[in-house]
């Protein structure tokens, strides 16, 4: 018997057909992955299923009964939860206090907190989701707020639990963590809707698969008889390279350098404790690390975000602590940043405007005080055709493109300035295989063209296939440099968790 079955699903917008005559059926009690591309439609499809959205057409039947579902109070009436990508939590209440929101147990007339502690803390136990339930919701890493979530959809009685790119921002130990939660569930009779575009995770932890591509199903496959290539082949169209091939390539001086830095995080405490390296022209550097570990206040201080406490910033010889943003990108600094809604785009603005920021002041694009739209958008159009952002449309606001794609302009934008030196901080966080491969091949053309690149990123397998040396980072200090032939995962998972490198390599 199926828990869900979507039966011919449209969803129109204005333009787009998001989902195009869509059926998918789900077992009940499987791991049931939805993948695709960013912008296939997956996500529309299972805010559909939780009454996010409605279906222009088509029907949903759950246990064989069809339904309506108006919005998510009636998904939550039919025992289906939904866990966001960006998760739906208020930071100044308890992790009880967020969990029994909207459905809190009373005592009389008075809310019930210790029934609240008691009903959260027993849930978290029977299916290791451990939580601190009197912690406050800013002051627990993203893994645990995570958790948080899953324990609302449970406290609200959901069977059918769909989670919307679950591992985007975890470390590789909090996936393991949640893949033995989402096992546990499984064998608690639950159904699990999982959309990724993370192969390894869909081969390790689905039993069945629906692959989407442009609004459409490609593929259905039992994961036990398909494998990654066959996969992404239903996701682009086409064969994918799955790890780039990466040219050997001599790097030439030195163009940027940090000696003894230290940085503070937002906090007074100290996030970036002594150090100390270089990138030359023409080699990529990777930093390694789990979350947490002063990878952001380090990229802040090279950027001009973040002032420094002390210490030495050199960009080709000329010491440039202390120099603002735009200083920098004039001398020829380029950022991807790590969040692209924070600091990468303004959600609001047209796509032309994003693509220009940084930029807009100077020709071709100002004429003194005025903008010069004509070059503008042709520069646009160019851009969005040679990073093949999708939809191609230079008027499409910046918050209404998908995540791929919204990191695509940023990537466009930055490489498209010509730097010397590119600060690369989580390129791939969130795309899928097909806007991988893409990155992955601009950032090797970059230093092919003797561009100087730093690469911080959670993803190992990126840093290793990418890299020339690699820097771990823990607690704000380097606890070794490798190279990547000259090195393993295990070595570097290791050091990642404070072990120096002579001690990882004792093991």
């Amino acid at each position: 018997m199926y828990a869900v079955e979507m039966v011919n699903i449209v969803k129109r917008f204005p333009g787009v057909l998001a989902n195009d005559h869509v059926t998918v059926r789900v077992k009940k009690g499987e791991i049931h992955a939805i993948v695709g591309e960013n912008g296939a439609g997956k996500s529309t499809l299972m805010n559909q299923l939780y009454g996010l959205y409605h279906p222009d057409e088509g029907e949903i039947f759950i246990n064989g009964e069809k339904v309506v579902i108006r919005g998510p109070k009636d998904a939550i009436k039919l025992g289906i939860g939904m866990v966001h990508q960006h998760f739906m939590l208020v930071d100044t209440l308890t992790v009880a206090e967020n969990v029994v929101l909207g459905s809190e147990p009373v005592k009389g007339l008075n809310f019930d907190m210790k029934k609240a502690r008691q009903e959260v803390k027993e849930l978290s136990e029977k299916y290791g989701l451990f939580v601190d339930v009197d912690a406050k919701i800013e002051d627990i890493p993203v893994g645990m707020q995570q958790r948080v979530e899953i324990i609302k959809t449970l406290y609200r009685g959901a069977n059918i639990i769909i989670l919307d790119e679950p591992t985007a921002v975890l470390t590789p130990q909090e996936v393991e963590e949640l893949f033995e939660i989402m096992r546990k569930l499984k064998n608690d009779g639950k159904t699990i809707l999982f959309i990724s575009h993370k192969l390894h995770e869909v081969m390790e932890i689905s039993n069945r698969i629906t692959v989407m591509r442009l609004g459409k199903v490609t593929g259905e496959l039992e994961t036990s008889k398909t494998n990654p290539k066959e996969i992404a082949r239903h996701m682009v169209g086409r064969d994918v390279v799955l790890r780039v091939s990466k040219e050997p390539h001599e790097p030439k001086d030195v163009i940027f350098e940090i000696k003894d830095l230290v940085v503070k995080d937002n906090r007074g405490l100290t996030a970036v404790n002594d150090v100390s390296f270089n990138v030359r022209k023409g080699e990529i550097v990777g930093i390694a690390g789990v979350a947490g570990n002063g990878q952001t206040e380090l990229v802040e201080a090279i950027t001009g975000l973040r002032k420094i406490e002390s210490g030495h910033i050199y960009f080709e010889g000329k010491e440039v602590a202390g120099f603002t943003p735009r200083q920098l990108r004039e001398l020829g600094m380029s950022h991807i940043p790590e969040d692209r809604l924070k600091h990468g785009l303004i959600e609001e603005f047209e796509a032309y405007y994003n693509i220009i920021l940084g930029q807009h002041y100077r020709n071709p694009f100002a004429n003194g005080a005025f903008l010069n739209h004509n070059n503008i958008f042709k520069y646009s159009e160019d851009l969005m055709e040679e990073f093949d952002v999708r939809p191609r449309k230079i008027d499409h606001l910046g918050g209404n493109f998908s995540g791929g794609n919204q990191q695509k302009l940023v990537v466009g934008r930055e490489i498209r300035t010509n730097p010397k030196f590119l600060v690369v901080a989580q390129p791939t966080r969130g795309l899928d295989v097909g806007a991988i491969e893409f990155i992955h091949k601009q950032i090797l053309k970059m230093r092919s063209l003797d561009v100087g690149i730093l690469l911080i990123s959670m993803e190992l397998e990126e840093i290793f296939s990418l890299s020339d040396r690699i820097l771990v980072m823990y607690e704000g200090e380097i606890m070794g440099e490798v190279k990547p032939e000259e090195t393993t995962i295990e070595e570097v998972g290791l050091m990642m968790t404070g072990h120096r490198i002579e001690e990882a390599r004792r093991g």
